[in-house]
């Protein structure tokens, strides 16, 4: 027989999937061992006792033992005279005599156990063998199944971890205490803060009715959030890699219902089975009894055809079977019970809302398919599983802890090294591809400009009011949420934003209240599909705002940037090469002092800028403009200094560019001008003259006019001569003369001893006046020659150059 310790495999699954297990399982599981043991049992007494005991049959009626005694007369008389003649004479054994041996009862035992017992009373004990080993099989098919097996396994292993993780009991208890106890108060923040934050989503909403339309999403955009305690590092990354493997095993378990197929098909199995034994078996029992006749045709090597047979293990057995069959009554209920129970639950929808009120968590998903089914098992054995699994599957939850990962990996000290000057001498962090702002952040109090780059997941925390030198904010591709009052601290503190966005719906809402903003940077795509235009209406609500700069592919300008051009001073916009009609709405910009117009597609300078009176810079610059016809309005600009007209195609200068008299800068590389008119050096203000990259050939001797020229630049040109007067203006400090068709450089200059940049690479020069030792400020780094070329100065000459590139500071 197969010892029960090797049956017990059948019951056992794997220690980890009992709490797969709920109760009717576990208890199925014990009454399936009693019945092994039944079965067991009876087969033991089966093959150790006697299967059958038969005698022979002296006297038959109807082909059965007659039960009748009959004795002959002679019989009676001898029995007689026996025991009245001869009473000294002992008595010998009575009954009937046989005289078969133990071989022919041998014989006769097992053809009656063989053709005359009932299979029933023959074959019980491996009945119940059978249908217990069927029912193991329905009970633990599931867990065998390769198709079930792997998804089992996988979230058991996920689950054991995730409720021993100590993430799962420190996210849990700081949920616990956030909703217990009040926030504490923010001890670096002015004192004005407080008051404000808590009416901040009331200051939003009233601003502006456009801003009442987008309240809900305003209010997206302020969170709560409970400070986070310190995790181990190590601890950290683990939870982290628990998350990931949650949102996997989610994805892949979500997608189909085969654990709840097949655990609804085995316990229709099992119902089936019972229904099958308990109709049978109730029938047959009665078939189990302790005598019967058995005819054997071997008459002529016994004596005797009809047998009186005696079955020992009867009696026991219909005991036996009674007990079977009560158990099973029982299993079968219980599996009726579970039928029951998943035919009147949605059990492929699993919700977590119990949870979400007892706990900060409110973003716990509902989950459904397997992976609910598997959670409502779970709570079968222990809620708390679900509860600590919970934790995994909530955003808030993932979120704290990437925020004390990224706690541990930026420390101050790293923080520190990451820290730069900038062009305005700013201190300046930036932060880029991170999973968010570690907290560490906000101890660099004197930081003054903050650059967030490609961080998907930003919430701007209260504790940034402890940065009160910060004046400026980039957000690159960075949707940041914020909490209320730091919003509030920003508005009274925050002076320049800058967005760079792919949609126009990731711009954050909440930048509108920034009430006391001076300066908006926006890059991304405004163009006007869809009416979407009312998103960023909320400019009108920056009231202070003076500076704003759009690249975008605008083809009109909207209603709000004219709206507030009012109050601007400076606005630009790069229009990636889009054309850009109706500018009419420019004149409304009265108070602007600069301008751009950059990549516009404009053929002509509108005529809506001259009404500016107040511009003092005007950017034109990648543009499609031939003529400049229009300059002659410009004169009405008085306050105008600076014009870019560069990377345009501009073939000629107007004559009446002369009227310009209070112009300083003039940027005319990049176009195709042939001639320089005279007119040009009217403009005795002139510090800054470029014209490189264009198609002249000499350079006119008027230049000597130019007294307070400091800069002048014909890179790129067919320059083939210079004129002595060019010498004459002895205050420049950069000439550029490179890539043109100078044969020569005359002596002449050594009188521009202000000089601290000479470029004269890519002309035909064969050697370099000894006079350029004269220039007392021209370091080597500053002169752009070719280092053949250089070698032709004189020794002394040379190492003047060189030694001023050591001493003397560039000014």
């Amino acid at each position: 027989m197969i010892p029960v310790t090797e049956l017990r495999y059948f019951a056992d699954t794997q220690p980890a999937y009992r709490i797969l297990k709920p109760w009717w399982d576990v208890f199925l599981d014990y009454l399936s061992i009693v019945m092994l043991m039944i079965a067991v049992f009876g087969g033991t007494l089966q093959v150790t006792q006697d299967k059958m005991i038969c005698l022979p049959c002296k006297w038959v009626t109807k082909d059965s033992c007659d039960d009748a005694i009959k004795v002959s007369p002679t019989e009676q008389a001898d029995f007689a005279f026996n025991t009245t003649i001869l009473p000294s004479v002992p008595k010998g054994p009575t009954g009937i005599q046989y005289n078969l041996d133990r071989h022919q009862y041998s014989y006769v035992d097992a053809v009656c156990y063989e053709n005359r017992l009932h299979w029933f009373a023959k074959y019980f004990p491996y009945l119940v063998l059978l249908h217990t080993l069927i029912f193991l099989a329905c009970s633990n098919f599931w867990f065998k199944y390769p198709r079930t097996s792997s998804k089992l396994e996988h979230f058991v292993a996920i689950l054991l971890k995730c409720f021993d993780s100590p993430w799962t009991t420190r996210a849990l208890s700081e949920a616990v205490a956030g909703e217990n106890e009040p926030k504490p108060p923010l001890g670096r923040m002015n004192g004005s803060v407080d008051k404000k934050s808590s009416s901040v989503s009331e200051d939003v909403e009233a601003t502006s009715p456009i801003l009442q339309r987008t309240k809900s999403r305003i209010e997206q955009g302020i969170v709560d959030r409970s400070d986070s305690g310190v995790l181990d590092k190590k601890e950290g990354e683990q939870a982290k890699a628990l998350f990931e493997k949650v949102k996997k095993f989610r994805l892949h378990v979500e997608e189909g219902d085969i654990v709840y197929r097949i655990y609804m098909r085995q316990t229709i199995i099992k119902v089936i089975k019972f229904m099958l034994i308990i109709c049978y078996s109730v029938y047959y029992v009665s078939n189990i009894k302790f005598d019967l006749d058995c005819r054997v045709n071997i008459e002529n090597l016994t004596g005797y055809r009809m047998y009186r047979c005696a079955h020992p293990l009867a009696t026991l057995f219909k005991i036996l079977a009674s007990f079977y069959i009560s158990l099973v009554i029982v299993y079968g209920l219980i599996c009726l019970y579970t039928l029951g129970w998943m035919l009147r639950r949605s059990l492929k929808m699993y919700s977590f809302e119990l949870i979400r009120e007892e706990s900060s968590y409110s973003d716990i998903p509902d989950v459904k398919n397997d992976f609910a089914f598997m959670l409502h098992l779970i709570d079968q054995y222990d809620p708390l599983y679900s509860k600590r699994f919970a934790v995994f599957l909530s955003e808030v939850s993932e979120n704290k802890l990437r925020q004390l990962n990224l706690n541990n990996e930026w420390t101050l000290e790293k923080l520190r090294q990451r820290l730069t000057k900038n062009s305005q001498d700013k201190l300046e962090l930036h932060l880029f591809m991170l999973s968010g702002i570690p907290d560490t952040i906000f101890e660099l109090v004197d930081l003054e400009v903050l650059k967030l780059e490609l961080i998907p997941d930003v919430t701007i925390s209260p504790s940034i009011a402890q940065l009160n030198s910060l004046k400026e904010l980039w957000l690159y591709h960075t949707p940041a949420k914020i909490e209320a009052p730091a919003l509030a601290f920003l508005r009274e503190n925050l002076k320049s934003l800058h967005l760079k966005f792919t949609d126009i719906k990731e711009i954050p809402l909440w930048i509108y209240s920034l009430k006391n903003l001076e300066e908006l940077h926006m890059t991304g795509n405004l163009c006007a599909d869809h009416n979407r235009y009312i998103v960023i209406d909320g400019l009108r609500e920056l009231r202070q705002l003076k500076v704003l700069r759009l690249k975008t592919n605008l083809t009109k300008l909207p209603q709000v940037i004219t709206d507030i051009g009012v109050h601007l001073q400076k606005f630009s916009i790069s229009n990636e090469g889009v054309k850009l009609i109706v500018l009419n709405s420019l004149k409304k910009m009265v108070n602007l002092t600069e301008l751009e117009l950059i990549r516009c597609d404009l053929e002509r300078i509108p005529h809506s800028i001259f009404s500016l009176h107040n511009l003092q810079e005007i950017n034109f610059r990648d543009n499609n403009l031939k003529t400049v016809e229009e300059i002659i309005s410009f004169q009405h600009l008085h306050r105008l200094t600076c014009l870019k007209l560069w990377y345009n195609q501009i073939a000629y200068i107007p004559i009446q560019i002369g009227n310009l008299t209070s112009l300083e800068r003039l940027h005319l590389n990049r176009n195709q001008i042939e001639k320089i008119p005279v007119q040009l050096f009217f403009c005795r203000k002139l510090r800054f003259l470029d014209l490189s990259h264009n198609n002249l050939s000499c350079i006119p001797g008027d230049i000597s006019f130019l007294q307070n020229l400091q800069y002048f630049a014909v890179t790129a040109n067919k320059i083939e001569n210079l004129p002595a007067q060019l010498f004459q203006c002895r205050k420049l400090r950069t000439l550029n003369l490179g890539n043109n068709l100078l044969h020569s450089l005359p002596s002449r200059i050594g009188e521009l001893t202000n000089l601290i940049q000479l470029e004269l690479r890519g002309n035909r020069l064969d050697c370099l006046p000894v006079e350029l030792g004269e220039c007392r400020l021209l370091k080597r780094s500053g002169l752009v020659v070719e280092d053949e070329l250089f070698n032709t100065l004189p020794p002394e000459v040379k190492e003047q150059i060189c030694k001023a590139d050591k001493e003397k500071p560039e000014l």
